[in-house]
């Protein structure tokens, strides 16, 4: 039994929403950071960033500070507003081929909890504290957990029927993303929606382990102030058919001291190799990989073993470290080791051509994506996936809906 609420949300004046709202503040790089921040007064990168020409120079304690302080600011200047009631949300994001059509509602900590929301992926103790001593100074979040349910068709006609009144916001962004969301206020919907998921025995978090984590640390710390907020958060729950999942491309600087041929010689001990020369190859199903070495790329099939029947030992990410990046080239730690860098399979192979070719990088290996199947899986088993097993969309837009603790 999945328990969602709705919740009193903080959002933007509707004349402001489509410049409030921002990408993830890591999308950007310096130099767009600097310049969004100059152009755009209204954008919430003010609030997650402020006093940014400094902030290389303040204690992460007086930054947290600051970013509540400044969230006052937008709030007192009215271009943020908060419901009088509390709500669910209908939210749609368009793109040129894809859209993802979800429900914003706040989900149990005791759900969590009690793996009634699974999860696949290991969190980093030091990222989970310093997330969790954000909201505790903050004292809001609005980046919602990515978390996936059962496809349900009265569900679906539920969502299209609500889709049918006149929405909230509708805005266009710059990435050329459509962007519209539809609020859900009256008694019966928020009673049949509560109702619906109710009956979902199971839901399961696709993108967000680390904010679900924070959000548990934060609700132990303070479960004896009596706060309600603090024993749910913010998630943007969409049906397991509308999740889009890339891979994760490894690139490596070195062959680890074997020259090009002894490193070939040791693939084949694992793989079939097919030399692909200049066509820009990539797999085309699982236990195959693409790799691009000294200027031409390499179909490689692996020689999957009969005996390996683990969920774990199947996955391809798990393969790759297995036979190539923990043997031959010497790659142990996946998370911190300097010599391994990752590109999302959003990227096209010719990036991984590129950046290779550049000479920083020796080897570039392109791996199948995981599917939703694969991912329930590893939960259902409490397994986790290896470190960068997936680039999992949609992505939220900061400073569109946000939860007050």
């Amino acid at each position: 039994m999945s328990k969602i609420i709705p919740f009193k949300a903080v959002r933007p004046a509707p004349d402001k929403v489509a410049l409030v709202s921002c990408r993830n503040y890591d999308d950007y790089s310096a130099a767009e950071l600097a310049a969004w921040l100059n152009f755009n007064p209204y954008s919430f990168l003010h609030v997650i960033n402020p006093a940014y020409i400094h902030a290389q120079k303040t204690t992460l304690d007086k930054r947290f500070k600051g970013v509540a302080l400044k969230y006052q600011d937008f709030k007192n200047e009215k271009i943020f507003i908060q419901e009088e009631n509390p709500v669910f949300y209908v939210y749609e994001i368009e793109s040129k081929t894809q859209k993802f059509t979800g429900i914003i509602a706040g989900t149990s900590v005791e759900d969590y909890q009690k793996n009634i929301i699974k999860k696949h992926e290991d969190t980093l103790q030091y990222r989970v504290e310093m997330f969790k001593d954000y909201l505790h100074q903050t004292e809001f979040n609005t980046e919602p957990v990515l978390i996936t349910y059962p496809d349900s068709v009265e569900l679906n006609t539920w969502i299209l029927l609500k889709k049918q009144n006149e929405p909230l916001y509708q805005f266009s962004t710059t990435n050329k993303e459509k962007h519209s969301l539809w609020k859900i206020e009256t008694e019966h919907d928020i009673n049949w929606l509560q109702t619906h998921f109710e009956n979902i025995p199971n839901l399961y978090i696709a993108d967000g382990h680390h904010r679900s984590a924070s959000a548990e640390l934060l609700y132990e710390e303070g479960k004896h102030i009596g706060n309600k907020n603090l024993s749910y958060f913010m998630s943007f729950l969409i049906p397991e058919s509308n999740v889009k999942i890339y891979e994760f491309n490894r690139i490596i600087r070195d062959l680890n001291g074997n020259s090009k041929e002894e490193f070939l010689v040791k693939l084949e001990e694992n793989f079939i190799i097919k030399s692909k020369e200049q066509e820009l190859w990539k797999p085309q199903d699982k236990f195959e990989f693409g790799m691009y070495l000294d200027g031409d790329f390499y179909a490689l099939f692996y020689k999957k073993n009969n005996n390996e029947n683990g969920i774990l030992e199947n996955l391809d990410a798990q393969i790759l470290y297995d036979k190539v990046l923990q043997p031959i080239l010497g790659i142990g730690d996946l998370r911190n080791d300097e010599r391994i860098d990752y590109i999302s399979g959003k990227q096209s192979v010719a990036a991984i051509k590129l950046i290779v070719d550049e000479g920083e990088f020796e080897v570039g290996f392109m791996l199948y994506p995981s599917n939703i199947n694969e991912i329930k899986d590893f939960a259902d088993n409490g397994l986790i996936m290896p470190p960068k097993s997936t680039y999992i969309e949609p992505k939220f837009r900061s400073g569109l809906v946000v939860y007050e603790l």
